[in-house]
């Protein structure tokens, strides 16, 4: 492992073993699992940490976007609007629906989906709204939130990134139709493997999201629609119920790297850190900075035993399972972004000496250069 890692999970358990083993073996004992009490508890207790009526476990992000989608009627034909820079699950969930992905470019302060050019893009067939709070950091929600008033469109909330983030004190996934969110072991609030959710507000969504994810049914035997199986396991509910005890805690404390990473790396005028909209708590699930000679920092960074990551390399409309009719040029923050970015550490059992050393490596190098 690294000096200093890009990631590291282990603490995470270490910090909740005796919680977590009892959590699993009461699963284990009981031999139920699939759905039932924990899954339902943690339902509930997510629920109440976003601040909605109802939250819906499934097997992963790309389940809850998909379904939540497809609950709204989105089909062939149809146009859904989202960032051109972010994970391909957010884009294969509207093609999965069979309908058109449209891309909308960055701003290049924060990364996050430029709604001005959103609003250009809007037709007769655009369908939905689906912006992603990418790396934490929550996108200007007033102004989307405008955007989707205006044109009668429901804004659908991709928080994979940004669990537990905060927009003028209301939690992420709170402020659109609903929000989607990942527990990917990696996430700020992440299991031993994969597992999403679903929450808001709407009855009808969450019905239709709940009975889909279960082969169409509320009922053992009566199937009520065509479905799927796209349920959250119990045991992954479990873990996720106890580590949604530590989900604040472990946010300050990522805040706080973010902290020493904003003091620091100004003082290295080749870098540039990321910014965030007035009135916004992030929570830094990772932590992008823009520089040249990127290639080489990591190279170097590596040799110096300190993890980094790419998040990401190719802006979704030049992927390959992404082909349409855009082409190179077409966004042109995000295509400058991504041969700039790099993620460097960030997880809530990093210590602020060891951001500061990360800090001190990056200035190295580019004195050196």
């Amino acid at each position: 492992m690294s000096k200093i890692p890009f990631c590291d999970l282990l603490p995470q358990y270490e910090e909740l073993k005796t919680e977590i083993d009892s959590a699993i073996a009461d699963v284990i004992k009981t031999s139920s699992f699939i759905q039932g009490k924990p899954v339902a508890e943690f339902e509930k207790a997510l629920a109440e940490s976003v601040g909605v009526k109802h939250a819906c476990g499934v097997a992963n992000a790309t389940s809850a976007l998909w379904i939540t989608l497809k609950a709204l009627g989105i089909g062939p034909g149809d146009e859904v609007i989202t960032t051109v820079h972010t994970a391909i699950p957010t884009a294969e969930s509207i093609t999965l629906n069979g309908a058109k992905v449209v891309f909308a470019d960055i701003d290049p302060k924060t990364y996050q989906i430029n709604p001005e050019h959103v609003e250009t893009l809007i037709t007769s067939r655009t369908r939905a709204l689906l912006p992603v709070h990418l790396y934490g950091i929550p996108f200007n929600m007033p102004r989307m939130q405008a955007i989707s008033k205006t044109h009668n469109l429901p804004l659908i909330e991709d928080c994979a990134q940004a669990q537990g983030a905060e927009i003028s004190g209301k939690r992420v996934g709170s402020m659109g139709i609903a929000g989607c969110y990942s527990f990917f072991p990696s996430k700020n609030l992440g299991t031993m493997g994969d597992g999403g959710a679903m929450a808001t507000n709407d009855d009808k969504i969450e019905k239709f999201v709940r009975m889909f994810s279960n082969h169409g049914r509320l009922e053992k035997f009566t199937h009520e629609i065509p479905g799927s199986n796209e349920r959250l396991d119990a045991l992954h509910a479990a873990i996720l119920k106890v580590k949604l005890t530590k989900l604040d805690e472990w946010n300050a404390k990522r805040r706080k790297i973010a902290d020493v990473y904003k003091k620091l790396l100004p003082e290295i005028i080749e870098v540039t850190i990321p910014q965030v909209y007035p009135d916004t708590v992030p929570v830094w699930h990772l932590y992008v900075i823009r520089c040249p000679n990127r290639d080489g920092l990591m190279k170097y960074l590596k040799e110096k035993n300190i993890g980094t990551g790419l998040h990401y390399p190719l802006p979704l409309h030049l992927q390959p399972a992404m082909a349409q009719d855009c082409k190179s040029g077409d966004f042109p923050e995000a295509e400058k972004a991504t041969k700039e970015i790099v993620s460097i550490p960030m997880y809530p059992h990093m210590t602020e000496e060891q951001a500061a050393e990360v800090c001190a490596e990056i200035k190295n190098f580019f004195a050196k250069k």
